[in-house]
């Protein structure tokens, strides 16, 4: 971190010293980074308007060179050389104010063999970035240099950047950062291998600069940005001399992460470090071998799949198209009571974080011991700290115990990880409420705190336990819920009546917003069907508790399969109520016809429910399940499945006849008929379907995902522009249903 006392003293150490103090870090930051370095996964995503390469090439690769004393300066011809001879060229940048002479002779000989000189920093001193003042005052001279030697690009010593007083300098492009190094002394990485476009703030005012500058027309016009390169593969004095690698194998893996990932291979070289005389390792310098042997790598493995470029070619390149990437990037950690490859709700959200660029990680539940205790799905950084309770959780201290257990663990997990690196938001999702308070260390250091209501505790737990809303337990979830409230910056709640609740007695409502849940059609999507049967399945797939009617779906069932043999009903899912589901499917003759597998991942349970033909939805009315949304709903309609859905408040409030068939909730008979309509007329079914579709393309994921970035973003930056979300979270849903309001992101409570 800048604030560190080795930050303020690099720049007077002996380069000797400076390793002494650096090796002392580098094994305890190398453990604490090992989820992100040398390969962070969530940097594959390439920026906004990314074209892919020129020529249709997979990848490109750049040489750059840093020459930071007279020992380097007088290897540079050598390494020219070496790399003329496998056939590469490569930008020499040198230090223009240092402690040698830059060489007119040796500028125009880099140039008329081909390769290019870029400008490093102005005495290469670590003062560069000391004050915004002192900055400007150097960038003057040079920009004089960048003249003189008709340079193109820069690269601070040390890697100490700031993107935006960057602007200051007459640059096509900046090479002053890197995708992922936690060893340098300003770690925060752009967590990308691709180049970006850097767009001179607004703030900033244009000013007329020289017209060679980057946006500059012959005439002489302000510049408007420049072209941020940065260097992807660890630098060779990480490697060799601070970690002491003996060969080049971390280099050839990030090599073909990027080459996967159609990236761009940026190498930085020290000429200083290297033995050009064939002389073995030291401590001081390592083989030159080592980078022969990287060039012959990508040369070998990927002949003609390659774009091999100068810098000031890709940036010439980038200008054109201006690809954009959020550079301020995040450091989001969510929480959640529950397994996250199966909470579709918590992987929306952190996926649509990585996509842009942010750092996200979440802790969790473990299904089973054989999951590993971390992992990475999606981008996304996936802790497991506790294996799901496999105990009958019908009794309240059965039920408790587990959320207990995982609300202490969590809360010095994340303490520590915060400590390590702190986060800017924690986002906590329920059930319990309570959860939230386990981010009370980032909240007093000033990390913004959003708790996510995916269901109403006290009514919730009520309903599970069959208790009166007037009982001491529930009284006590509903302070709890107010205390949690208090806690939070702000709170998403799930659905639009449960907000009404929710602001009536927990929290004012310029705290609160909705977010349903949408469906990601990522992943449910309308797919070939790969069942080769002449069945008729029906499926229900969630949580297996009262709340559900699973009990009422299977009695009529036991009514459809008189009349209609072939049909099946799947019930996938885990919960308190499972087996006695399954003792009354035995006890009604069902037990060939009612089956229960286990429940799925969400990416598993779609390509399941895309081949049902009839979805359903049997939720009590008289219970929780009448004002809680079902996701399951619009992920049928998603994947062209019809669906039978019980008439509760909550369903009829998004939904109407001709997306879904109700049913009366609690109705056997009703449910019965309702099925045995879809087995005896499948126009039916693809009627519902298709206007079922033309809703989801409506209200998917994608349509509102902008809107919870931007609350992410105004909740950590007070200051950031005001976006209106939308007056109806679902769109333009059927007609005559209840529109309900929605503040803007600008009016939102932020504490």
């Amino acid at each position: 971190m800048r604030n560190s006392l080795y930050y303020h003293l690099k720049p007077y150490l002996p380069w000797r010293l400076r390793m002494v103090f650096r090796r002392a870090l580098v094994h305890k930051k190398r453990r604490i980074a090992k989820d992100v370095w040398p390969i962070n996964e969530a940097a594959a995503q390439p920026p906004e308007g990314w074209p892919g390469w020129p020529g249709g090439k997979k990848f490109a690769f750049v040489l750059t060179h840093d020459v930071e004393g007279p020992k380097g300066l007088a290897k540079c011809r050598q390494l020219m050389e070496l790399e003329l001879n496998l056939g590469f060229r490569s930008s020499f940048n040198l230090i223009p104010a240092g402690d040698y002479a830059v060489p007119p002779e040796l500028r125009k000989e880099l140039a008329q063999n081909g390769f290019e000189v870029g400008v490093h920093d102005l005495h290469h001193d670590g003062k560069l970035y000391q004050t915004r003042q002192e900055f400007s005052a150097r960038a003057k001279h040079i920009n004089r240099y960048l003249k003189e030697w008709g340079a193109s690009g820069f690269r601070s010593g040390f890697m100490h950047h700031n993107l935006e007083w960057a602007h200051d300098l007459e640059i096509k492009y900046d090479a002053s950062t890197f995708d992922t190094d936690p060893f340098e002394p300003q770690p925060d990485g752009v967590n990308t291998i691709f180049p970006f476009w850097v767009p001179r703030p607004a703030s900033l005012p244009n000013r007329p600069t020289h017209p060679r500058s980057m946006g500059l027309d012959s005439e002489g016009s302000s510049r408007d940005g420049y072209v941020e390169l940065p260097y992807t593969l660890p630098q060779d004095s990480t490697m060799f001399l601070l970690l002491r690698e003996t060969s080049i194998e971390i280099w050839r893996r990030k090599v073909d992460w990027i080459v996967k990932h159609n990236g761009m291979v940026l190498v930085d070289v020290h000429p200083d470090y290297m033995n050009l005389d064939g002389r073995a390792a030291s401590g001081q310098a390592y083989p030159h071998a080592r980078y022969s042997e990287l060039l012959d790598y990508v040369r070998q493995k990927y002949p003609n799949q390659y774009w091999h470029a100068l810098p000031r070619e890709v940036a010439e390149f980038c200008a054109e198209v201006r690809p954009f990437k959020r550079v301020a990037s995040r450091r989001v950690c969510m929480l959640s009571f529950s397994a996250y490859e199966s909470d579709n709700r918590v992987m929306r959200y952190a996926e649509s974080l990585v996509q842009r660029g942010d750092t996200v990680d979440v802790g969790a539940l473990k299904t089973n011991s054989s999951q590993p205790d971390t992992e990475t799905l999606g981008g996304v950084r996936v802790y497991r700290l506790q294996e799901r309770s496999r105990k009958d959780q019908k009794t309240k201290g059965a039920y408790l115990l587990p959320i207990l257990k995982f609300w202490l663990i969590s809360s010095f997990w994340l303490a520590r990880k915060h400590f390590q690196k702190p986060y800017d938001l924690i986002h906590v999702h329920n059930v319990p409420d309570f959860l939230v308070l386990a981010a009370w260390l980032p909240r007093v250091t000033g990390a913004k705190i959003i708790l996510d209501i995916h269901d109403i505790v006290p009514e919730f737990y009520a309903s599970k336990f069959h208790l009166d809303a007037n009982s001491l337990g529930v009284k006590l979830l509903k302070q709890a819920e107010r205390i949690s409230a208090s806690f939070a910056h702000h709170v998403i709640i799930s659905n639009h009546l449960w907000r009404d609740k929710f602001v009536a007695r927990s929290a004012p409502g310029r705290k609160c917003s909705v977010f349903v849940n949408h469906v990601d059609r990522k992943v449910f999507y309308r797919r070939e069907r790969t069942r080769k049967d002449n069945k008729f399945v029906m499926l229900f797939p969630g949580g297996l508790q009262w709340h559900q009617g699973l009990d009422i779906a299977i009695r009529a069932f036991a009514n459809v399969e008189k009349e209609a043999p072939h049909a099946e009903f799947l019930i996938y899912g885990d919960g308190n109520m499972r087996e006695e589901l399954i003792a009354l499917s035995l006890s009604l003759g069902l037990g060939g016809k009612v089956r229960f597998p286990p429940g799925l991942p969400v990416r598993e349970i779609a390509q399941v429910m895309a081949n049902a033909d009839l979805g359903v939805v049997p939720k009590r009315a008289d219970s929780f399940g009448n004002e809680a949304y079902s996701t399951k709903i619009m992920e049928f309609m998603a994947l062209g499945i019809p669906t039978i859905v019980s008439s509760t408040k909550i369903d009829r409030f998004y939904f109407d006849d001709t997306v879904v068939q109700f049913f009366e909730s609690g109705n056997v008979e009703a449910l019965a008929k309702a099925m045995l309509g879809f087995i005896r007329d499948r126009d039916l079914g693809r009627r519902i379907s298709a206007a079922a579709l033309d809703y989801v393309t409506r209200n998917d994921w994608d349509s509102y995902r902008a809107n919870y970035l931007n609350l992410v973003d105004c909740l950590i930056s007070e200051n950031q522009p005001a976006m209106d979300l939308p007056a109806d979270p679902l769109g333009q849903r059927p007609s005559g249903l209840v529109r309900a309001t929605q503040p803007k992101v600008s009016d939102l409570q932020i504490k």
